[in-house]
């Protein structure tokens, strides 16, 4: 058995850094070794000091990090203020009770954080299609006792069925919806339209949502904002801009004239307002 797929993981704590690992992000949070040209070498360091993943906290929310297989895993032990600009903007524009979509959880590090503002009161979907990034993600959001986080184990697309995904290299972050030639190591896994997941959890409303889907963006938007009421648009999106050359459409575009502004960028994310 390994972490991955052990029915019954050991609790959060488990894998708590020791004293060294401990040092060692302690040095990385204060300079500016957390940024992402030093991760690798950061990991690196840690898994001498003890090999496996490590159980912390990440923005109010408990974490059991992979960091050795997973760029997002080390971006967030190594560097506390990773995707900060994106969630304050996020929890800026949702209140407490309010609903957030999460397309393309990997293992929370949006959806978990989110969860704490708004609340037991409210509502995160998370949308997550890959099997060990979804059992970290399930096993993050019971750690943290969040239970007001819904997990929708399927990848968000165009229709209701089922599509092929694959990682390229050893980062899970990078598993994607396959849209040419397979590879060898590629899967089936149930493929819903975002219409469709809202409405399988309920939500009447979306205050804000984040995507992430590594080129499959406008095919999961253009479809939900062709055919979803309004009253389902999001008031605020985060949107990653880094594929951008693998859309088919330009779902930036469609949203700006559906009456989206865009009201900030960072390196790898368009930030959005409706209105």
């Amino acid at each position: 058995m390994t972490p991955d797929n052990d029915p019954s993981p050991p609790p959060f704590g488990a894998f708590a850094p020791n004293a060294a690992q401990a040092l060692v992000i302690r040095l990385a949070h204060g300079s500016g070794l957390k940024r992402g040209a030093f991760r690798p070498m950061l990991t690196r360091v840690v898994n001498m000091l003890r090999a496996g993943p490590l159980d912390v906290d990440y923005q109010g929310a408990s974490f059991r990090f992979h960091h050795q297989v997973s760029a997002t895993e080390r971006g967030a032990l190594f560097n506390p203020d990773y995707n900060r600009e994106e969630l304050d903007f996020l929890r800026r524009h949702t209140s407490e009770g309010g609903v957030v979509v999460d397309v393309g959880a990997n293992v929370g590090t949006f959806a978990l954080p989110l969860a704490r503002h708004v609340g037991p009161n409210g509502l995160v979907i998370a949308v997550e299609p890959h099997p060990v990034t979804h059992a970290r993600l399930r096993f993050n959001r019971d750690a943290s006792a969040l239970a007001h986080v819904r997990l929708v184990a399927a990848a968000a697309g165009e229709t209701d069925g089922e599509v092929m995904i694959e990682t390229d290299g050893d980062n899970l972050g990078a598993s994607h919806i396959v849209t040419g030639t397979a590879g060898a190591e590629a899967f089936k896994v149930p493929s819903l339209r975002l219409e469709a997941i809202l409405e399988q959890a309920g939500a009447t409303k979306v205050d804000a949502l984040k995507i992430d889907v590594e080129g499959f963006e406008d095919r999961v938007l253009t479809c939900f904002f062709r055919d979803a009421p309004a009253t389902l648009w999001p008031r605020a999106v985060v949107i990653e801009h880094l594929s951008r050359d693998e859309w088919q459409q330009d779902c930036l575009a469609d949203m700006i004239g559906r009456g989206y502004r865009e009201s900030g960028r960072t390196r790898s994310n368009t930030l959005l307002l409706r209105g």
